[in-house]
């Protein structure tokens, strides 16, 4: 190892004398080995990385001893800088998200040739507190030891939590029972149907008719025309061309709406062979074959299509596959019994005379069974032909719609031909088929014909026939019979169809969809064997259900006796457990949650007349999402049998691809990313306790993988990066310094909080590490899961503030530095973008980790998806917030829910929304958002909705946007209404703007989206038609309800309408914001009263013109559509009560809002959050000086005309009256006296000499918000803390008269490190490849822009033009829109449309003629008005339908997100291994508990008596407060572990969710026991804390570390091992002594040490 070994040897060897002296020897030996590893490690001569010196603090009067730094520690920074991170350092999970090359800071994650750093194994292992795990704060005093504890989780996203786990584990199970229920229900009747059809194609087809209205003591039979079997044979036919249809319709909009490839010629020519001969074969079974066998031995014969499939399977099988010979075997069992079906049942048909049965049977089900070739073939088959077809199939997977828009045309014109071919077989004359279609849906006569007493066994015996009539009578068919069974079974085989995959989807496949598709035919068979047996003793069974001359055709003789041991239908048994075990893939699916339905099924969908077969086999069998072949992926050292990374690729993931990406590149890394401004405490706290709560559900998933070797599927890795704008403010000592402002210092004070909630426990986590940067400065958290929280504090005089550049700033930083700048493979990045999702977060948000899985979800579902929102609750008090609650609820439940499902949604809020990597690094979407505004109407559409432009951007660029309703956040909304007024300021021009230019340029966005249609651009167009006649519509709708409320005429209700519009209008124009709002607030009042007589008016109104009015009508059906969609949000019903202030607020909402909106589209502030910025003393002094000048002017109108220039002339002639006014003739300058003109002289001297001290101290400059570069590559002064730093500050200031003040730099020493408020952390300092990177964004895309009065005087006028066009389009639409429709009403006596319903009729008598006359009395409408009904009825009824389904979808993914282990298998059958595998995050996450359930619980009706306040008030007083590390806590219990003893299991013991806790112990403790069985068998060397015996050799093992558990937990003599938490387990609050620490001996194996 050269000189680096040398050196690190010798490190080693001097630890021992290390430990042996104390005091300055030891610091003096410690020095000299950190100089010598500088000499060594770096590779960068002209970069030399600054120390900080530690400095000792006082706690409790005495100095705390400065913990030396590991040697170890040393040793890996100097080699992971030589030669980059050793592989020892890795991960299981992988890296939460790569940082830059070379990099050594808080974030350096990834090195340039693998993926992980030493820092990703801190976070199960290693000691990243300094040792210990608690911090030491000032003894508490006896008299101050009362306590505020942590308030139960009662927040918004967790209140309904509990609740609504256990509602959804109960529609589960609902789901569970029904969706059985009905594939089952429906096979069956789909199957029965589809019999019963084929039974009444039978030659001379007979019936026992029932004799109870034709003769009781007779006996009946019809016979059936062949008029009747037209209708039958029609109906199979339209049953057959239904999901054709379907097929075609979804191949057609696929071809046309999406983009699909086309096949290979040779390949189309396969699949249209294949196809073909399913169809003529099911057309000669259904045709054929099933009319003459009775319904019982048609079903059998059903189970005997599946001989292909078989073959094929077999065929297709590799050497690879486990017990491959016994696979082989039951494949040819499985053969023989199909082919059993070609020979049995054509010898019984041919004995009794079918002779047709002998070739017809054995080629209808071959050639039927040829339609599912494509699931059981495999281009890794041994053979040539299965290879050639499974190499079709994998290129069906990106042509198939293609192939099939032609498939299904040609398989409907094949199974039209050979129906054809055999009707002209089997009816009399096949043109009756056209030429009787219409008569055989008619009514048409049958004959009933009285039999002789002929034995009920040849009831269908047609020898001698006409002899046995005595009598016959005639009857008429049910012209409706043949529709409604052709219907039945349509929509039964849909139901189950859609019922399976609804299964399928949500994973409960082998109860709901396996099983009930295996029961249908015994079901069915059962059915119609005691079907058969009732009628053939009564023939009027089922007479009142089915018409009395159609029934299944039923077998002769004894069926229970004869048909059974004579017939050889013991054979289906056979047939039945054949089809079992060739289907049998659908028992084991392995498909992800939410599966695509082509991931589901082979064909797109199904076949109708084979229904059950259908589902079977054309289920994919290939389901499972391709994973990485052992042979070709990169071996991981640590992970040579890769273990520890289980993440799967997507199934159209390039396989050529894999060769040069790692496992674990396909780790799903979640990187939060919050902005932040002004936001409130509260507000602080539901975000950090959101991240906190991910931070805790990450740590218990990997916790559960490292130790446990139970691998989640919804891993993730986490980190979390807060941008924090405006972060700085003037230091109050020196004006030329920045100091973190008070909102960043409340960030700082919430964080222990928010722990300390979340974990129910108090926490102090351990001070921020402090980093300049050439943007402002930087926060870094370690959370008690060891996830990173890294606060950026922008400085605006260094950056662009606002939120948009925010998201610019971590877009090019997480994207574009830390991932793009990698030294790995273009493969590795792309699979590392396409599995990396920025989570944007608003500073106020409030959510649950199931959320974000939901959202990841989508993610891996579609991989086309770009962005995916949340439902967002609105969280506050006062009516502004009811209002939001219903416009929220409404605006989700049905505009959001419709853009889903016709289109994309349009806008993904940045407070709660998941992002895909690869989407936004994509061209035009980051690279174009970070354009600077230079039009009037790129500041409303690229800075007042960054969100919604962001979005546009992703769909412009072919990305789907979607919306998850399950997916629950709450943010604070506004409370007031000018707040509430100025957010919708912004946000309504933003959102007209971004969907103009998506309309605009649709064309363009069409050719590229595959999910944006025409239609749905015709939606969005009446949608923006909509809006912008909106204020139109509700001014119209207010001048009508005048009328009708105060009985006044229609230009009267006019003019009282339009005043106060004018007058607002005015307002906006011409005065300042606060008074336009608190006008728009008087006039919404108004309105509101208004609105409340206008309600009562209305209602009268609707009395008199009935139920039948359209005013009725479409006021009906919203509140029914509203109601309908609030119960279909349970828990959401209460958004829906705050209704009647919506209507309240809708002049106010949809008129004013709209006008102030547009009027003040040239005001570009924020308008929320506002703050008033820390003034410079100049500025103080000009408003103290502003304000005595204000003093001296008279109050009232002489204040007004006082004039309070100063007077810089005389004249020679004066006039003046009372000070109101001054004339002056023949003027000349005012002379200025001696003592003023002195005074302005030693003010500029003083001016003068300031500057200079300036120019002296700083030696040269540059612009106040630039910074040299070099400072990155100097040296590190020292950064004081505590008394130190305030001696020094005391030093600096005192002799700041006397010497010139040194000027800071601002990336060695800035003043806001020296902060106490930001707590005393560790000082770090970026890496030169990091500081260029920021410098050179910086200058590029972020520096801040400088005002130029010019400019900005340009873009103002711009603003106000573009303003006032707006305002001008919108007025001349609104105006003509309400001129034509008023002017229609005013006419409506000669123009109008009648309506058809609520016509009222008025009855006249003339007494003197006696004559009545009737006048029927319409209720008019005017045709514009009538349009606009009827347009809003339709995007109603859209919008309702869209949500319906939608909320289907919702369901979906709730259930597929629930687990139930209780209705997919028995508890009390599991292994203990297989308990934990179910359980094992839940078990982690309660193991991992920093809170001890054990204390205070206490229950019963004495529980407060029985409190051991002063106990625990007293143990408060001794306990030190400790910083929570959640893996800690689980070793801790991990070790105690015992079945026997619930003592030592305290949080496990209260575990709810266990249904078994015994045996959740008893696999625990398996596993604890198994893994001290590890350690002595491979006897890994273990590190240890103060542990003397720690010199034993020990062999190390190739695998990794984490696998020898026990070692991080034991050491030889029994004591806890490696980085142990005292402030969790030393209760006591006595330190371990530090001359223990100092006795450990440092190995590494990779160095030559002991073995």
């Amino acid at each position: 190892m050269g000189r680096d070994s040398s050196v690190q040897s010798s490190l080693v060897a001097t630890s021992s004398s290390d430990q042996a002296s104390g005091g300055k020897n030891s610091r003096d030996d410690s020095k000299r080995k950190r100089r010598r590893l500088r000499r060594v490690s770096t590779k960068r001569p002209k970069y030399r990385r600054p120390v900080v010196r530690r400095i000792s603090t006082k706690i409790l009067g005495k100095k705390k001893p400065v913990r030396k730094k590991n040697p170890l520690q040393w040793l890996k920074a100097a080699s992971s800088r030589a030669a980059g991170p050793s592989p020892v350092a890795r991960s299981a999970g992988g890296p939460a998200m790569p940082a830059a090359p070379n990099a050594t800071g808080p974030n350096s994650t990834y090195g340039p040739d693998d993926d992980y750093d030493a820092d990703e194994k801190t976070p199960l292992q290693e000691d990243i507190y300094g040792g210990s795990r608690r911090s030491i704060v000032p003894e508490t005093k006896k008299w101050d030891v009362f306590r505020v504890l942590p308030p139960d989780n009662d927040s918004g996203s967790e209140a309904n939590q509990r609740c609504l786990e256990i509602t959804v584990k109960i529609v589960k199970v609902i789901v569970y029972i029904v969706t059985f229920g009905v594939v089952l229900t429906c096979g069956v009747i789909a199957k029965g149907t589809t019999l019963f059809m084929t039974s009444q194609l039978k030659r001379d087809k007979s019936v026992d008719y029932c004799n109870k209205n034709i003769g009781l003591d007779k006996t009946w039979q019809v016979q059936l025309p062949d008029v009747e079997k037209v209708a039958w044979v029609w109906c199979l036919f339209f049953c057959f061309i239904t999901p054709e249809a379907g097929t075609l319709f979804r191949s057609t909009r696929m071809c046309f709406f999406k983009s699909v490839r086309r096949p290979e010629f040779a390949h189309f020519l396969v699949v249209v062979l294949f196809e073909s001969l399913h169809t003529v074969g099911l057309a000669l079974l259904i045709f054929f074959v099933l009319p003459d066998l009775d319904a019982v031995k048609g079903v059998m014969l059903t189970n005997c299509v599946c001989i292909v499939p078989g073959i094929f399977g077999m065929l297709s099988r590799t050497n690879k596959e486990s017990k491959r010979f016994l696979k082989t075997v039951c494949d040819i069992a499985a053969i023989l019994g199909q082919a059993s079906g070609f020979i049995v049942w054509p010898i019984v048909e041919y004995q009794r005379g079918n002779v047709n049965a002998c070739w017809a049977i054995p080629l209808a089900v071959v050639l039927t069974s040829f339609g599912w070739w494509e699931n059981y073939v495999d281009r890794k088959s041994r053979v040539k032909t299965i290879q050639y077809l499974g190499t079709i199939k994998e290129k069906m997977k990106k042509t198939r719609y293609w192939t099939y828009l032609f498939v299904s045309l040609w398989k409907v014109m094949v199974f039209f031909a050979c129906m054809v071919l055999f009707m002209y077989l089997r009816l009399d004359d096949v043109n009756d088929l056209f030429s009787k279609f219409t008569d055989s849906f008619d009514e048409h006569k049958l004959f009933v014909n009285e039999t002789s007493s002929a034995p009920i066994s040849a009831v269908t015996d047609t020898a001698n026939f006409d002899r046995r009539f005595a009598d016959t009578k005639t009857i008429f068919s049910d012209s409706s019979a043949a529709i409604y069974v052709c219907f039945i079974q349509i929509f039964s085989a849909y139901l189950a169809y859609i019922f399976g995959k609804f299964a399928c989807k949500i994973c409960i496949q082998g109860f709901s969809f396996a099983f009930p598709v295996n029961l249908t035919i015994p079901v069915t068979l059962s059915l119609l064997l005691m079907s058969c047996g009732l009628r053939a003793g009564d023939a009027c069974f089922l007479r009142d259900t089915i018409p009395g001359y159609l029934f299944f055709e039923c077998p002769s003789g004894d069926y229970i006796k004869d048909f059974i041991a004579g017939e050889h239908v013991w054979i289906w048994v056979l047939w039945l457990f054949s089809q079992t075990w060739i289907t049998l893939h659908i028992w084991t699916p392995h498909c992800e949650r939410l599966a695509a339905t082509e991931t589901l099924f082979v064909t797109p969908m199904y076949n109708s007349l084979l229904i059950d077969q259908s589902l079977s086999m054309n289920r994919r069998q290939d389901d499972e999402p391709e994973r990485l072949d052992s042979d070709t992926r990169v071996i991981d050292p640590d992970d040579p049998d890769g273990t520890q990374h289980y993440e799967t690729i997507s199934i159209h993931t390039d396989s050529s691809q894999t060769a040069n990406v790692k496992p674990s590149d396909h780790i799903t890394r979640i990187i939060a990313c919050a902005t932040m401004w002004h936001e409130t405490q509260d507000e602080m706290m539901e975000m950090l306790k959101s991240v906190l709560r991910l931070d805790e559900d990450q740590s218990a998933m990997k916790v559960a993988q490292e130790y446990l070797k139970v691998r989640d599927k919804d891993y993730y890795e986490f980190e979390t990066h807060i941008f924090f704008d405006d972060a700085f403010e003037m230091s109050d000592e020196d004006e030329d310094e920045q100091v973190a402002n008070r909102f960043v210092k409340l960030l700082v004070e919430c964080i222990d909080e928010a722990a300390s909630h979340v974990h129910q426990i108090p926490i102090r986590l351990r001070p921020p590490v402090k980093t300049p940067t050439p943007y402002g400065g930087r926060l870094t958290w370690t959370l008690p899961g060891k996830t990173k929280m890294i606060a950026h504090l922008k400085n605006k005089m260094l950056i662009r503030h606002r939120k948009r550049w925010s998201q610019v700033m971590y877009m090019y930083y997480l994207l574009g530095y830390r991932l793009m700048e990698l030294d790995i493979s273009v493969e590795r990045k792309e699979i590392m973008a396409d599995n990396t999702y920025l989570l944007t977060l608003d500073g106020d948000i409030d959510f649950q980790p199931s959320a974000v899985k939901l959202l990841v979800d989508l993610m891996k579902k579609n991989r086309n998806l770009g962005a995916a929102c949340g439902r967002i609750h609105p969280v506050g008090s006062g009516p502004m917030v009811w209002y939001q609650l219903f416009e929220y609820a409404i605006g989700h439940w049905l505009q959001k829910a419709t853009e889903h499902m016709i289109g994309c949604v349009l806008c993904s809020p940045g407070c709660f929304s998941l992002f895909r990597a690869k989407g936004l690094m994509d061209d035009n979407v980051m690279k174009k958002y970070t354009l600077t505004s230079h039009q009037a109407r790129h500041y409303v559409q690229y800075d007042q909705g960054e969100d919604r432009w962001l979005c546009t951007l992703l769909l412009q660029r072919g990305y789907r946007v979607e919306y998850s309703a399950a997916s629950d956040a709450y943010t604070h909304c506004p409370e007031g209404f000018s707040e509430f007024y100025n957010q919708r300021r912004r946000w309504v021009p933003s959102t007209i703007a971004n969907i103009m230019d998506l309309l605009m340029d649709y064309k363009a966005t069409i050719r590229i989206n595959d999910n944006i249609s025409l239609p749905y651009i015709g939606y969005q167009s009446f949608l923006m038609a909509g809006t912008i006649l909106g204020p139109g519509t509700i001014f119209l709708m207010l001048v009508g309800a005048f009328v009708a409320a105060f009985r006044i005429d229609n230009w009267t209700s006019f003019q009282y309408n339009v005043y106060p519009i004018i007058i607002f209008m005015v307002v906006c124009f011409t005065l300042k914001s606060s008074i336009q709002l608190l006008v728009a607030q008087i006039l919404s009042a108004g309105y509101a009263l208004i609105m409340m007589a206008v309600i009562v008016g209305q209602t009268l109104q609707l009395y008199e013109d009935g139920p039948g009015s359209p005013t009725f009508i479409f006021l009906m059906a919203t509140i029914l559509f509203m109601v309908i969609a609030a119960i279909l949000h349970p828990q959401e019903f209460k958004c829906i009560i705050p209704g009647f202030i919506y209507l309240l607020s809708i002049p106010s909402m949809y008129l004013l809002l709209i006008l102030y909106s547009l009027i003040n589209l040239n005001n570009v502030t924020w308008g929320t959050r506002e703050v008033l910025a820390k003034k410079t003393k100049k500025e103080l002094e000009e408003e103290r000086k502003a304000a005595e000048e204000a003093k001296k002017r008279p109050d009232g109108i002489l204040g007004y005309l006082y004039n309070t220039q100063p007077v810089d002339q005389d004249g020679s002639i004066e006039f003046s009256f009372a000070n109101l006014f001054r004339i002056m003739c023949c003027t000349y300058p005012k002379q200025i006296n001696e003592r003023e003109q002195l005074k302005r002289i030693a003010d500029s001297l003083d001016a003068l000499n300031r500057r200079m001290d300036q120019v002296e101290g700083s030696g040269h400059h540059h612009r106040k918000r630039s910074f040299s570069r070099s400072s990155a590559h100097g040296g590190i002064g020292t950064v004081k803390e505590d008394g130190d730093a305030g001696s020094e500050s005391d030093s600096s200031t005192s002799e700041t008269s006397g010497e010139p003040k040194e000027k800071r730099d601002q990336l060695k020493n800035p003043l806001w490190i020296e902060d106490k408020a930001l707590r005393k952390g560790k000082v770090e300092y970026l890496q030169p490849n990091e500081v260029q990177f920021w410098h050179d964004l910086l200058e590029k895309y972020l520096f801040p822009i400088d005002e130029d009065k010019a400019e900005k005087a340009r873009i103002a006028n711009d603003l106000a033009e573009l303003r006032n066009q707006s305002v001008f389009i919108f007025f001349m639409c609104n105006a003509l829109y309400c001129l034509i429709v008023f002017l229609l009403q005013l006419n409506k006596d000669n123009l109008h449309v009648n309506w058809p319903l609520g016509v009222k009729y008025n009855i006249t008598l003339i007494e003197e003629t006696g004559q009545v006359l009737i006048n029927k009395e319409h209720l008019q409408m005017e045709p514009i008005g009538l349009v606009f009904v009827f347009f809003f009825a339709l995007i109603l009824i859209i919008q309702f339908l869209a949500m319906l389904f939608h909320r289907f979808g919702t369901l979906s993914h709730i259930m597929s997100s629930c687990e139930l282990t209780t209705c997919c298998s028995s508890e009390d059958k599991d292994t203990p291994e297989e308990m934990l595998r179910k359980n094992a995050v839940e078990i982690v996450k309660n193991m991992q508990r920093l809170r001890d359930d054990r204390a205070d619980s206490y229950d019963g009706e004495n529980r407060l008596a029985r409190r051991r306040t002063i106990q625990n008030l007293v143990n408060q007083q001794q306990k030190r407060q400790p910083i929570g590390t959640l893996d800690v806590a689980f070793r801790k219990r991990f070790q105690q572990l015992s079945s026997h003893t619930s003592e030592a299991t305290p949080i496990l013991g209260n575990m709810r969710r266990m249904s078994l806790r015994a045996d959740a112990l008893r696999a625990l403790e398996q596993r604890k026991n198994s893994v001290m069985q590890e350690k002595q068998k491979k006897k890994m060397e273990t590190l240890g804390v103060g542990n003397p015996y720690n010199k034993k050799r020990l062999r190390v093992s190739n695998v990794s570390a984490v696998e020898s558990l026990q070692g991080a937990f034991v050491a030889p003599n029994g004591l806890p091992n490696g980085a142990t938490n005292d402030g969790y387990e030393n209760s006591s609050g006595d330190e371990a002594p530090h001359g223990a620490r100092a006795g450990v001996t440092w190995q590494d194996p990779e160095l030559g040490g002991r073995r």
